[in-house]
């Protein structure tokens, strides 16, 4: 600003470091006005329009930047109100590369307070209702992304430094894969723990069957899940074997299919047989949480008369439906009492034939 300065000196007797003072105190007063102004509107304004949205994520984003603009444009007044003195000029390239540093940096940190702002937002819809679940995944994730992007921002320093970068990209590279192939399995562990928590296959409290193992999952950690069995005892998996395996999950399930059959003995009349589809269907409609699909008298069986019966219920929990297939059970059992329907159980039958006068004789096991 030589021109003000020297509109200065000649409306007032004062030397020519007292007008560069005077005019850089301007900027710097111009700068900062500029700068209430903006926090102003950003709290003002910009806030009143974000509250009437349906989400609080542009609330948050706007309260992580906004003291971030405003020290990005003070300093920007600062760098200019500084170069304007004349005794600063010979140190203009120097200045401007601090003042460039202190920039990077400003975006840097206004960037990771973003990332942070998103990824708890995030967190947050997913998995709000369970309160404190997976912080520390979340955790490792915000100190990964700000780790990446001050890394880039050292990247960029040097480059405002003028040093030759290839042998730091090279040092990065080969430090990345030194790194990688050292902890490559806990790496593994790492990255299913974050394709089990975005990817949902299951959480805390449910239900699961891994293989052999049935159990309700009580902590997803960073390495390893930990699934309390039920027999009792604690199966800690690895987070890249669950990513790698077949999981059945109880917890979306809302009715479960049931199939059992029956079996009476071959001399039961026809009437019988089908008074048997009666009392099933009249059995089970009688119960609530049981919705009947079908009783089909099925086939011939080697020893019985199979009756097949499959119904569904309404109700997901595994303790509901064995209370429910017991009273089934029991009803079956007193209707064929009461009816005289004898139930069948696994008989065989041997014919010996002799050469007696007595002709054939034969022989029923039991």
């Amino acid at each position: 600003m030589p021109n003000l300065s020297e509109g200065l000196r000649q409306l007032f007797p004062i030397d020519q470091l007292t007008s560069e003072v005077i005019v850089a105190l301007l900027m710097f007063a111009v700068t900062a006005a500029m700068g209430l102004t903006v926090y102003y509107v950003f709290s003002r304004y910009f806030s009143r329009w974000a509250q009437k949205t349906k989400t609080n994520l542009d609330d948050e984003v706007l309260r992580s930047i906004r003291i971030m603009v405003v020290l990005l444009i003070i300093t920007v007044g600062i760098y200019y109100a500084l170069t304007s003195l004349s005794l600063i000029s010979p140190y203009e390239a120097e200045l401007a590369k601090i003042f460039s540093v202190v920039q990077i940096l400003l975006v840097a940190f206004a960037i990771t307070r973003v990332t942070n702002v998103l990824v708890d937002w995030y967190a947050s819809r997913q998995v709000g209702q369970q309160s404190g679940k997976n912080n520390h995944l979340m955790f490792i994730l915000k100190k990964a992304i700000q780790l990446v992007v001050y890394v880039m921002a050292f990247v960029v320093i040097l480059y405002v430094f003028e040093i030759d970068l290839s042998g730091v990209v090279v040092g990065l590279g080969v430090g990345g894969i030194a790194i990688a192939l050292a902890v490559q399995n806990t790496l593994s562990d790492v990255f299913s723990a974050f394709s089990i928590y975005f990817d949902h296959p299951f959480e805390i409290g449910d239900f699961v069957v891994i293989g052999e193992h049935s159990g309700t999952v009580t902590n997803i950690g960073v390495k390893s899940t930990r699934i309390k069995l039920l027999q009792g005892e604690e199966l800690i998996i690895s987070n890249k074997e669950l990513t790698s395996t077949r999981i059945r999950n109880f917890r979306k399930l809302e009715k479960r299919r049931i199939t059992f059959t029956l079996g009476v003995v071959y001399g039961t009349p026809s009437d019988k047989l089908r008074r048997i589809i009666e009392i099933v269907t009249q059995i089970i409609n009688n119960i609530d949480v049981a919705e009947l699909d079908r009783v089909h008298f099925a086939k011939f069986g080697d020893f019985s008369l199979i009756f097949e019966v499959v119904y569904y219920m309404k109700v997901p929990g595994y303790r509901e439906y064995m209370d429910t297939q017991q009273k089934i059970n029991f009803e079956i059992k007193d209707a064929f009492e009461k009816e005289g329907i004898e139930m069948a159980f696994p008989t065989q039958t041997l014919y010996l034939k002799t050469t007696s006068d007595t002709g054939s004789l034969f022989q029923q096991k039991e």
